[in-house]
């Protein structure tokens, strides 16, 4: 069955690469969210087994959304997106409980890798 991934940007751009990477390579996309406040409303109507997440958006940004969700499930498998030179959001991301980071622009390999070895 095929692993059941959530992405978060608000960028419809960036979700629709995403979302394109993803099930090219038999992963599923149950929802999408713009924001973290959608994020973390559809994570719990979803309950995927992933998330992608951007860091910088409207309304909530990635890493309360990361935190929110890590209160409803503690479990939660969570990668974070970012641009280049956010790092210091990137170790704070890690230490919320973040899995890995993928940096932008993104490369397919690299998605993959996050991916793989978060699910495995």
């Amino acid at each position: 069955m095929a692993h059941k991934i959530m992405i978060v940007d608000d960028a419809a751009f960036m979700r629709m690469m995403i979302k394109d990477i993803l099930t090219k390579n038999g992963y599923e996309v149950v929802a999408e969210a713009a924001d973290g406040a959608q994020a973390v409303e559809k994570y719990k109507e979803h309950q995927p087994d992933l998330v992608t997440m951007d860091i910088t958006m409207p309304e909530m940004d990635g890493i309360a959304a990361l935190k929110e969700i890590k209160k409803l499930n503690g479990n939660a498998k969570i990668i974070m997106c970012s641009a280049m030179g956010q790092q210091a959001m990137v170790i704070d991301a890690i230490q919320a409980g973040a899995k890995d980071f993928i940096v932008k622009p993104f490369q397919a390999d690299r998605v993959l890798e996050a991916i793989g070895k978060t699910l495995s």
